[in-house]
């Protein structure tokens, strides 16, 4: 397995020649940009041209992840040639939520395989219901193949938002890439970092992703109390306090969800992923510390995962953090990235993107939709 990466913008001197040198029929092209490409499409264009023959996966972010250094309006683009491993890229629409849990069916359908060893699923991060989504990757699945990937983003935006389909940015699909062999080695890790404080309240009202009421008072009005002056900057304000939800007071399984957006007339809040009515749910605020140690964290619960003897291999990390963590951490939001190289093998190449959401695995088995985590996907080819 050979990888490269590089880092582009509008003003760049042309695409590099390493790109184009590893392109065939048995590599990856990872592409994070801007969501104003979908707009200005042209450097795009110019790295397909580059590499007619690879398979094709990316998306937009709310910034790109190039080593340790994090950037806005650029191109972040790997390049990874494979020796021994198959791959099959496929799409699925999701125009509204209501698309979720189908296209995530059709595009597991579409990959199953007894070979099939692993999944990079990357998503429309505003039309899709990403816990709907993942449910229907499981159902198909069975928890059996490793599947990981995020949500799109749109800055602090939250208005649109693209994937690549069809080697072009296009809005409203869900795309994913299979890894067929047994050389191919996938290991994954999430972690968040947050602090829980007020009590934990019952979801007493909910549909899907939209949440009505907890113990019974409107959602909006109990969550703008505790926001107080920073209320008036909702929905984005609310990534930098998520909330924790599980099935019960006894249940150490915690995933976090984060808003998308609010409804005043109905003072309900729409979320990355659902939140079941009877589920236990608690606000949480960051802990600078510990969100950079929990990026450490997901870098070594990665290393676990992985199969030691490909540790010597060329190594391709992929790391999706999610736009609250890049909001509360501000310029020491680069910490977290470091944090997950200085784990990982030595000479690890690194791409990613600030996300809508990220999808991994909890620890191990079936994938989760994960919101305000650092989640890494290690790929390696013995």
């Amino acid at each position: 397995m050979q990888v490269t990466t590089t880092c582009l913008t509008n003003n760049h001197a042309g695409i590099p020649a390493e790109l184009a040198a590893l392109d065939s029929d048995s590599s990856l092209l990872l592409l994070f940009g801007t969501s104003g490409l979908i707009d200005r499409p042209d450097l795009i264009a110019q790295v397909m041209a580059a590499c007619p023959r690879s398979h094709v996966m990316g998306c937009s972010t709310a910034g790109e992840i190039h080593g340790a250094e994090i950037s806005d309006d650029s191109l972040v683009v790997a390049a990874v040639r494979f020796e021994k491993t198959r791959l099959t890229t496929t799409h699925a629409a999701v125009h509204n939520p209501k698309d979720s849990y189908a296209a995530g069916q059709a595009i597991a359908a579409t990959l199953q395989d007894p070979a099939l060893r692993g999944l990079l699923v990357l998503s429309d991060g505003l039309h899709v219901n990403g816990s709907e989504l993942v449910k229907g990757l499981n159902d198909t699945l069975g928890g059996a193949v490793v599947v990981t990937g995020g949500l799109a983003g749109d800055g602090t935006n939250f208005k649109r938002t693209w994937v690549m389909k069809d080697r072009a940015p296009q809005s409203g699909y869900v795309t994913a890439i299979g890894f067929y062999g047994d050389h191919v080695r996938l290991g994954h890790g999430s972690k968040g970092g947050w602090d829980k404080f007020g009590p934990e309240r019952r979801v007493t009202k909910s549909a899907g992703n939209i949440l009505y009421e907890l113990d019974g008072r409107p959602a909006l009005q109990l969550y703008k109390e505790y926001l107080g002056e920073r209320a008036a900057g909702l929905p984005a304000t609310g990534l930098l306090f998520p909330l924790a939800i599980r099935s019960s007071n006894t249940d150490g399984k915690v995933l976090v969800r984060t808003i998308l957006a609010v409804d005043e007339a109905a003072q309900s809040m729409t979320f990355a992923g659902d939140l079941p009515e009877g589920v236990l749910a608690q606000l949480m605020r960051a802990n600078f510390d510990r969100l950079i140690q929990g990026a450490s964290e997901a870098a070594t619960l990665t290393l676990n995962n992985q199969d030691p003897a490909g540790s010597a291999s060329p190594t391709l990390s992929i790391a999706i953090s999610c736009v609250g963590r890049r909001l509360v951490l501000g310029e020491r939001t680069e910490e977290e990235i470091e944090a997950t190289l200085d784990i990982l093998p030595s000479g690890s190449r690194q791409v990613g993107f600030y996300s809508y959401g990220e999808i991994s695995p909890y620890a191990s088995g079936a994938c989760d939709l994960h919101n305000q985590t650092m989640t890494l996907t290690t790929i390696t080819e013995l």
